[in-house]
């Protein structure tokens, strides 16, 4: 399992790690309508999927303001960010952040992406800081499980891994 701390203090990720060249695990998420989103909704496509502890801290709002400017440039990619902020919530950041390019997600309910890819800290019920980039075929072409919670992840090798996948 990939290691992980929160303000320097070790914390435990429940589920699988994910690691380039794994399919793809499902997952059962939330839309900010309610409406149920799985990981074959977006089949045929690269996904680059930016997960977050909550969207009302300044490196989650930051994390996800880049990838909405970066996915406006990116052909065949959905972008989306997940968290385990309520969909309410969701909405409205999205709505007073401008952000219209990124499908902001919520696992607050079954917490199943959190725990297919295994970034729950269990401690804190919140999901661990990663990107993951996903082709076409379902196959984890980039996994980055960012280290220490707070800070922010390698934009630029997520966006590349994005770019060079089919």
């Amino acid at each position: 399992m990939a290691q992980v701390t929160f303000k320097g203090k070790p914390v435990t990720l429940v589920g699988n790690e994910v690691k380039v060249g794994d399919k793809a695990p499902d997952f059962k998420v939330l839309a900010n309508d309610l409406s149920e989103v799985t990981l074959a909704d977006t089949k045929g496509h690269v996904r680059l999927i930016s997960v977050v502890p909550s969207l009302d801290t300044g490196v989650c709002d930051a994390q996800t303001r880049r990838f909405n400017e970066e996915a406006a440039k990116l052909d065949n990619v959905k972008v989306l960010t997940i968290s385990v902020d309520l969909p309410f919530a969701q909405k409205r950041w999205c709505g007073a952040a401008g952000v219209e390019n990124v499908q902001v997600l919520s696992d607050h309910r079954d917490v199943s992406f959190g725990q297919a890819y295994g970034v729950l800290i269990k401690e804190l019920r919140l999901l661990a800081r990663a990107v993951f980039v996903i082709d076409s075929n379902d196959i984890v072409t980039y996994a980055e499980y960012v280290p220490e919670v707070t800070n922010h992840p390698d934009y630029e090798a997520a966006i590349e891994a994005a770019k060079a996948a089919k």
